[in-house]
């Protein structure tokens, strides 16, 4: 238990650190009664850049902020606990892939937010779940889609037409690099475990049948 306690808590440990880090940029844009959205992503412009890296951090006001507080907190700590060995891989890799996503193929526009990073891991968490044969990470994957399968529709588009300042190509390029991430890292991290029969059913097996087939 206190392991797993432990365990708990150092995958808890950077989700907040970084949330924490979101908070203080918007205290700060409120304090000093400023705006920073000019160092998110703009597409194909050198200014926008840096968006790449700091487009997660800098949120449009309080509500979307908050609206992204608590499903980075659960999908960001559900990674760093079951996938603990590639967790920061997955993270930077989502976060870094959906910023150059946008910054390609956005609207000529300022895109800021943790949503493309949120899209990320619901997909990572889903996908990966689903190509690993692990029924704890099965079930989590069916978690995920209970809990944010809807923001699938987030990807189009045509979902929100009144409100235009929602960065779906963010949504999309997120869900994207969460979907490469989940493929490129199938075989690292948590594995099914394997039994006593299936390793002698291996052993057993040619290593080598082409070798075989070519040189008798």
């Amino acid at each position: 238990m206190k392991i797993e306690r432990k365990r708990f808590v150092a995958a808890l440990l950077p989700p907040v650190y970084l949330l924490v880090f979101m908070w203080l940029v918007k205290i700060f844009e409120v304090l000093l009664k400023t705006d920073v959205g000019f160092l998110g992503v703009h597409p194909l412009s050198l200014d926008g850049l840096p968006g790449i890296f700091l487009m997660p951090f800098i949120h449009g006001g309080w509500s979307h902020l908050m609206a992204n507080t608590v499903p980075f907190l659960v999908l960001s700590t559900a990674l760093f606990y079951f996938y603990r060995e590639i967790s920061w891989k997955v993270l930077i890799g989502i976060w870094l892939l959906s910023g150059m996503w946008v910054w390609f193929g956005g609207r000529p526009s300022w895109h800021i937010g943790a949503s493309g990073v949120i899209y990320g891991l619901s997909a990572f968490l889903f996908l990966s779940g689903i190509i690993r044969d692990v029924k704890g990470l099965a079930a989590l994957s069916l978690i995920v889609a209970f809990l944010y399968g809807s923001m699938i529709w987030g990807v189009f588009p045509d979902f929100f037409p009144k409100e235009k300042n929602i960065s779906w190509e963010g949504h999309l390029g997120g869900l994207v690099s969460g979907v490469i991430m989940a493929l490129y890292y199938r075989t690292q991290g948590p594995q099914r475990r394997k039994y006593s029969w299936e390793l002698e059913d291996e052993e057993e097996e040619d290593p080598n049948p082409y070798w075989r087939s070519t040189h008798t």
